[in-house]
């Protein structure tokens, strides 16, 4: 097996990070309360897959908590990708509208 097709402790270490480092750097742009209700689920979402990614790391399934920091990175880029939230011009951590 070649190194790309490895998920490895230190792959699902840094996208916790990256993912961590993009959930506080976004910024809501929420108008009303549709608009917050919309981004507070969300971010529920992303927060919910953050924490399944963690667990399952704990628990030595690489694989699953793998997939779970990518869904929870997906919740924040659709997030400013639709106008949620702003990404502040940081292209590396968003997928900017």
């Amino acid at each position: 097996m070649s190194d790309g097709e490895l998920v490895t402790r230190e792959l699902v270490e840094k996208y916790l990070r990256i993912t961590q480092e993009a959930r506080q750097k976004a910024t809501s742009l929420a108008k009303g309360e549709d608009d917050s209700s919309k981004l507070d689920s969300m971010m529920e979402m992303c927060d919910n897959y953050y924490s399944d990614a963690k667990h399952f790391m704990a628990n030595g399934d690489l694989v699953r908590a793998f997939g779970a920091i990518n869904y929870s990175h997906a919740w924040l880029d659709a997030a400013v990708r639709i106008g949620l939230m702003d990404g502040h011009g940081d292209d590396r951590l968003f997928t900017l509208p």
